[in-house]
């Protein structure tokens, strides 16, 4: 087994840099070698023992190294925490590895997680006032008719339904088409490309196919309100700044905001109610109004650090040679940051870090990210996990899951880690299974 193994490294070695004998473009990748998969890998809802070894001997460890360039993984809090907030050391700008000769404008790289400041610090300043919660206060109710709305059709579909396409996509895919100001119309086709644009099972072919589309549509969309702009972000950043931004560029903007308000938090609400249906005491939480929102509130919290459905933050090259977690980094290496890794770290979620503990005291997790690349989406994305969790909890209290984990469909190979389909009994008649390891 030993020698077909190295067989086929030595292959797959061999057909990547014959692929990228000219330079190295990740959209012509076709599959990424194995040695840097480990951290896109679960057992279940669980990262792969291999994360919790490395982490404890080696936090900042060598993965691989490809075409001349050191891969180097981090999973240790403290130094994960260390290179997020590190803004001077790191470039996010992944065009220098994607190459944009013949690409049309929706096929361009874009976005705030892969540009550096200045640009970075422009396109941000843009999004910022959107996001502050008295902005955002102004989409409870929305978000709250929404989750309401979703929760009657389940249950005039039920009892048996699939929670993934029956709630947990439509609620925040509806919100975020809300906030920008977009039809949900294509709701199917929009739920494929959100899933295919993490995929990392053919490398960043399928990964950069899927942006396209979806860049395409937001485009479009910038372009029609242009003349007349609507009542969402879209149409007030046109009001404001319109002769400050393209559609290409307001495109872009949109297109991190779309992809990053629906697909992140569909994940956490399918996983959060996985792994709600098999804890009882924290449903009973959810509902219990005796406490305010402190019961809802670390609930949260602590689904966001058990899951963290954002596996990666976005790959960081090195600038400079530096030191991080006693290793010599040198300048131009790449390196991945485990926020899964790191949050189930001891040194921020103290004992017992890989069970789901409703009464944890809250933690300084990374769910969101840190430092100039933290989520601006974070506090919409709490908000929607507030509402939607406690009213899944309040109207069906006897939630189960009614597959074994074993059929379940996890994602092999994705940025961003969900479950395809989630087959629950509203009222608790299917057969409970642990949704642990």
């Amino acid at each position: 087994m030993r020698f077909v193994e190295a067989v086929k490294q030595r292959a797959g070695k061999f057909l990547l840099e014959r692929t990228m004998r000219d330079g190295i473009d990740l959209r012509k990748m076709r599959f990424l070698p194995s040695s840097v998969t480990m951290p896109l890998k679960r057992d279940g809802l669980d990262p792969l023992p291999e994360m919790a070894a490395i982490r404890a001997t080696e936090p900042v460890t060598k993965l691989a190294t490809l075409f001349g360039k050191n891969i180097w993984l981090v999973s240790g809090y403290d130094e994960a925490r260390a290179a997020l907030a590190d803004g001077t050391s790191y470039s996010n700008d992944i065009g220098q590895f994607v190459s944009q000769e013949g690409r049309s404008d929706e096929d361009q790289i874009g976005g705030l997680g892969m540009t550096d400041p200045p640009l970075h610090t422009a396109l941000r300043r843009y999004l910022t006032p959107e996001f502050t919660m008295r902005r955002l206060a102004r989409l409870e109710p929305e978000i709250e008719r929404v989750v309401h709305e979703r929760l009657d059709a389940m249950e005039a579909a039920g009892p048996h339904v699939d929670l993934v396409k029956e709630f947990a996509f439509p609620v925040p895919f509806q919100v975020i088409c809300e906030l920008l100001g977009l039809p949900v119309e294509d709701r199917e086709r929009f739920f494929e490309l959100g899933v295919a644009r993490f995929d990392l099972s053919q490398g960043g072919v399928g990964a950069f196919g899927a942006a396209a589309h979806t860049r395409d549509f937001l485009i479009k969309a910038v372009a029609a309100q242009r003349a007349e702009p609507g009542d969402g972000l879209i149409g007030g950043l046109l009001k404001e700044h319109g002769d400050e931004l393209d559609d290409l560029t307001l495109g872009g903007i949109a297109d991190g905001v779309f992809l990053g308000g629906y697909e992140t938090s569909a994940s956490m609400l399918s996983l959060g109610a996985y792994l709600l249906a098999e804890n009882p005491e924290a449903m009973a939480m959810l509902r219990d109004d005796s406490a305010g929102r402190e019961h809802v509130d670390r609930i949260v919290e602590e689904l966001l650090r058990h899951l963290t459905v954002v596996q990666l933050a976005f790959l960081r090259f090195a600038k400079v040679d530096l030191e991080l977690g006693g290793k010599q980094i040198s300048a131009g290496d790449a390196v991945g940051i485990s926020l899964l890794g790191a949050n189930r770290d001891p040194a921020v979620a103290g004992a017992d870090p890989d069970t789901f503990d409703p009464h944890r005291p809250p933690t300084r997790h990374l769910a969101f990210g840190h430092g100039m690349h933290r989520c601006v989406g974070a506090e919409l994305a709490r908000m929607e996990l507030r509402i939607a969790l406690r009213a899944l909890a309040t109207r069906f209290p006897d939630l189960a899951v009614t597959a074994p984990r074993d059929t379940l469909d996890f994602r092999k190979l994705s940025a961003v880690y969900g479950v395809e389909a989630l087959p629950v009994d509203l009222h608790g008649a299917g057969d409970r299974v642990p949704a642990g390891r």
